[in-house]
């Protein structure tokens, strides 16, 4: 039988529901005290829902697929940190064994990233020599998948020598058929996308996430506020378009411009995003270039573009599970929670140091 835990301080349900205790039992939750109760374990604290990371790449590492032990590691990284649910935003591993590992944090599946020949990075994705295919492709994700299929929607065209620059992969005819087809097989569609032209087909299209954005203008933010589509900053990635850009200034100089212009106005660019009402979800990219772990410093560099924390904790705990469709705290919901010493509302930095993690009812 599993250890029985009572949770006591200030168990924080959503944004208006506090609670003074809760119970672990049989990797549950439950609100009603068991009758098993005298034998519990108290953890005592500022407890919330399981931290959610949305943006995060478990089986990608800098050159593609990694080896299963790698891919582990980056799991328990994520675990350990307090992310106890991983939105998988694109992997090149058929990673659906996650799924059966209870030492891991739960996986929503995005399947594999939708790309095509030398447009995004290599050893990422499936790379489609055909734009048409790509509704076929999407419905067949949306199927491999858990509800998200991955489109990359933009990326630098260095077919156009020293104009090189960041242009949409698809067609907009082709994108609408293809956010079509995901949502016919019951599945959502999220989009990667730097640049200001991918968007308006995007939305056009009916996408139902974005990745990064960086390059939205206020009317699509606002449209995206209108219509509720989440938005994933990404700030950590962001932060390094500065040395992405002076990695491409010498062979592609409007490129490397462009990529300045979004990094000076990342911080400026969360706020607006922010102010209009446009869903944040909290995403690390972690896989990649960025460590796996990373949500809490992603969660410090949100507050620091000026979100509140209170905005901040709440996009990337129970407001995160909400869109995704997973329980947080409430009766019978699986026992995933993070337990702090002080409260994360206030200082985003006391994210990065819980002293419980607490994962199907397991405490590691």
């Amino acid at each position: 039988m599993s250890e029985v835990l009572h949770l006591t301080g200030t168990i924080v349900v959503d944004d208006s529901t506090e609670l003074d205790e809760a119970w672990v039992v049989d990797g549950r939750l439950t609100l009603r005290r068991p009758e098993n109760a005298d034998r519990a374990r108290t953890l005592t604290g500022w407890v919330l829902p399981g931290l959610v990371d949305v943006h995060c790449h478990i089986g990608l590492g800098a050159d593609g697929v990694v080896s299963v032990e790698d891919a582990i590691l980056q799991g328990k990284t994520d675990r350990d940190a307090g992310t106890l649910l991983v939105r998988d935003a694109g992997s090149p591993m058929d990673n659906r064994w996650v799924q059966e590992r209870e030492d891991l944090p739960r996986l929503i599946r995005a399947g594999h990233h939708l790309a095509r020949p030398k447009r995004y990075l290599r050893n990422y994705g499936l790379e489609l020599d055909d734009v048409a295919l790509l509704p076929e492709a999407v419905a067949e994700q949306a199927r491999f998948g858990d509800g998200w299929v991955k489109i990359v929607a933009d990326w630098i065209d260095r077919t156009l020598a020293e104009d090189a620059d960041l242009t949409p992969l698809w067609p907009a005819d082709v994108l609408k058929d293809a956010v079509a087809a995901a949502h016919e097989n019951g599945a959502r569609v999220t989009a990667h996308t730097f640049s200001h032209e991918a968007i308006d087909p995007l939305l056009d299209a009916g996408i139902d996430g974005i990745e990064h954005g960086t390059g939205m203008d206020a009317d699509q933010i606002a449209e995206a506020a209108r219509r509720r589509i989440p938005v994933t900053p990404t700030l950590l990635q962001v932060g390094r378009f500065a040395d992405i850009a002076d990695q491409a200034g010498g062979k592609y100089p409007v490129y490397a411009e462009r990529m300045r212009r979004m990094h000076a106005r990342r911080h400026e660019h969360v706020r607006d995003l922010h102010d209009a009402g446009v869903p944040l979800l909290m995403g690390s990219d972690a896989g990649g270039t960025i460590a796996h772990g990373s949500l809490p410093a992603e969660l410090a560099e949100v507050a620091r573009a000026g979100v509140p924390a209170a905005d901040v904790v709440a996009a990337a705990s129970w407001r995160g599970r909400e869109i995704l469709g997973v329980a947080g705290i409430a009766e019978g919901a699986s026992a995933d929670v993070v337990v702090y010493d002080a409260d994360p509302r206030a200082d985003v930095d006391v994210l990065a140091r819980p002293s419980a993690v607490v994962l199907r009812g397991k405490r590691y």
